[in-house]
């Protein structure tokens, strides 16, 4: 039997039994991990709540064969913040859903777990608007784990900063008015400067200036409408948990 020590936050917790439960958490070195909880039900205190939804805790784990256990954990931060409101509880469970579907096991999450728990600070304290943190998390997202849109300049002509463009979702690109007056279709969005500005700060900029810009409530709209329908387009599935998150903000 091998021990390994690892620092993650829980996504997903599953009943096995009337005891037992397993969780999925996201870590730095080894992505998203499945763990055994033997009697779960019966833990309380520390150990308990280091194994509950969103906790960011570190893990003593035993392995045996393809099977992971928990040893012991100790919790780090535990974000109760988010059960204050059923919009940020829904709006973390959405990111986590994406998480669990995007990620493997054994893959390099350092800045995927950076960004969630970032996310989730701003998000548990209310220092960022909802719609702004969940346009940063998908967009960031999909940027890390290779769907980077290409937002250098216009592809028809080299324009920097065109004051109106088409943004393709499915491969990523954006033409300028004058260069895409036959675009605006189905595949193409149509977009102000300002959202562009905003794409370009959330893929480009590190991780100390990610959530460092401001948009008015009307750009906010048409970026939160890009992300969403950029993550849908190209993870090719959509999350009830988003639609749940959706149907308590209309």
């Amino acid at each position: 039997m091998k021990m390994i020590t690892a620092e993650g936050i829980v996504l997903k917790e599953r009943s096995a039994g009337e005891q037992d439960k397993f969780i999925d958490i996201l870590t730095k070195d080894r992505g998203v991990l499945e763990l055994s909880v033997k009697g779960a039900k019966k833990i309380n205190g520390k150990s308990g709540s280091s194994t509950q939804l969103f906790a960011y805790s570190k893990f003593c784990i035993n392995e045996r064969g393809e099977r992971l256990y928990l040893n012991s954990a100790e919790p780090i931060h535990i974000f109760y913040g988010l059960r204050s409101s059923l919009t940020k509880i829904s709006l973390a469970s959405y990111f986590a859903d994406v998480l669990r579907y995007c990620i493997d096991a054994e893959v390099q999450s350092g800045d995927i777990m950076r960004l969630y728990l970032n996310t989730l600070h701003y998000l548990e304290n209310d220092s960022r608007g909802e719609a702004m943190l969940r346009s940063v998390f998908e967009l960031r997202l999909l940027s890390e784990i290779g769907y980077m849109p290409d937002v250098l300049a216009c592809r028809g002509c080299g324009a920097f900063e065109p004051e109106e463009l088409f943004f393709s979702v499915g491969d990523g690109g954006f033409y300028c008015c004058d260069c895409g007056k036959e675009l605006e279709n189905d595949r193409y969005m149509r977009l102000k400067l300002p959202v562009l500005r905003a794409v370009r700060h959330i893929v480009l900029s590190d991780y100390e200036r990610l959530f460092n810009f401001r948009v008015s409530d009307e750009m906010q709209k048409k970026l939160s409408l890009f992300t969403e329908n950029y993550l849908l387009t190209h993870i090719g599935r959509g999350f009830q948990t988003f639609d749940f998150y959706k149907s308590l903000i209309i």
